[in-house]
């Protein structure tokens, strides 16, 4: 019988130590800060935009090969038809002589069958060589002089690809890029550098997706304003960036300015279009998912919301959403730190019970 309380008893003083051991604190709430959305109440719509070149070209060979030479440098200024750079001409060389050598046996072969045609003549007028043989005769000349034909245009190819060898600029302008490297081997169509032509400049400019480019704009140029006209928007918008690309036609002058330079241009919006956007602190910002978006407190938890940047500054930003209001808090500060559903108190309530 002993052997049957002991155990029990064992049992039931576990049991009592576990009733007796305390249950775990909750997690405490993290402290957060806010900031509280301000409508934005511009009727215009500042952003930064890129200087280009009406027309950019990408420079490249028309024959394939190995860079022998490089003469320019990104950034350099060049006149039309300036060497840009070289191939190793090696094996276009031996192709134009080999070219040149079967232009020179198919010449020979034509000689021949026009001697032969001609001897045959003499003999079909002696009645000593049938009409038939005569008429093949004549078509042995007539396929000696396609062949002829055709070697001398295999000639004029490897003429010409001896001179696709050396890469000239198809124009005046400025190389914006260049990559090519002496030792490299490019394809046929492989750009080894950018030409921006000189002639008309554009700025390029990124809108938020759910604006349309507006036809008219100004560049903001120290104390001057220049006038833009839209000439062309993206036919969608960028899925990465959620933007619009559009190009706008400078219609004045700009001096002092280089091609890729960042400039500021103010665009007038409709009424319905400056409605629902918000401004907020930098800090505020969260980009760590497909897109930006806000943090708000909802019953004592951090929820995130997506939102659209229309602009950025160095302190605050331009947003829109859906379900954002004046006057709401959002959290300002740590965002890459929080999680769905996380506890978080503001700030503002710490010392109040």
């Amino acid at each position: 019988m002993r052997y049957i309380v002991l155990p029990l008893l064992i049992l039931l003083m576990l049991a009592g130590c576990q009733e007796g051991d305390p249950e775990p604190a909750e997690t405490e709430p993290r402290w957060v800060r806010t900031a509280t959305l301000t409508a934005n109440t511009a009727a215009t719509l500042s952003l930064t935009g890129v200087l280009r070149a009406r027309y950019e070209t990408p420079q490249a060979f028309q024959v394939s090969g190995r860079i022998a030479t490089r003469h320019v440098d990104a950034g350099q200024a060049v006149r039309q038809g300036e060497v840009l750079f070289t191939l190793d001409p090696s094996d276009l060389e031996e192709a134009l002589a080999a070219a040149r050598a079967e232009l020179a046996a198919a010449e020979a072969s034509l000689a021949v069958a026009e001697a032969d045609l001609a001897r045959d003549r003499q003999l079909l007028e002696k009645d000593y060589l049938s009409r038939q043989a005569f008429e093949r005769s004549e078509l042995g000349v007539r396929e000696a002089t396609t062949r002829r034909d055709a070697a001398r245009a295999r000639v004029a190819q490897a003429r010409n690809a001896l001179e696709y060898a050396t890469l000239r600029a198809e124009a005046d302008g400025v190389l914006i890029e260049v990559s090519g490297e002496p030792g490299q081997v490019v394809g046929v169509g492989q750009a080894v550098a950018r030409l921006a032509q000189e002639g008309p400049r554009e700025v390029e400019v990124n809108f938020p997706a759910r604006l349309r480019p507006p036809e008219t704009g100004e560049l903001l140029r120290d104390e001057r304003r220049i006038a833009l006209t839209r000439r062309e928007v993206a036919g969608a918008a960028d899925p990465a960036s959620r933007t619009w690309r559009a190009r706008y036609r400078l219609e004045g002058p700009l001096e002092e300015r280089g091609l890729g330079d960042i400039v500021e241009a103010r665009f007038p919006l409709a009424e319905g279009e400056v409605a629902g956007h918000f401004r907020v602190p930098v800090a505020a910002l969260d980009e760590r998912g497909d897109g930006a978006q806000l943090w708000r407190i909802v019953e004592g938890q951090a929820q995130p919301l997506a939102v659209t940047v229309a602009r950025i500054t160095r302190e605050h930003a331009r947003v829109s959403g859906e379900g954002l209001e004046a006057g709401e808090a959002v959290i300002s500060l740590g965002t890459h730190l929080l999680t769905p559903g996380m506890a978080v108190r503001p700030l503002e309530e710490k010392g109040t019970p």
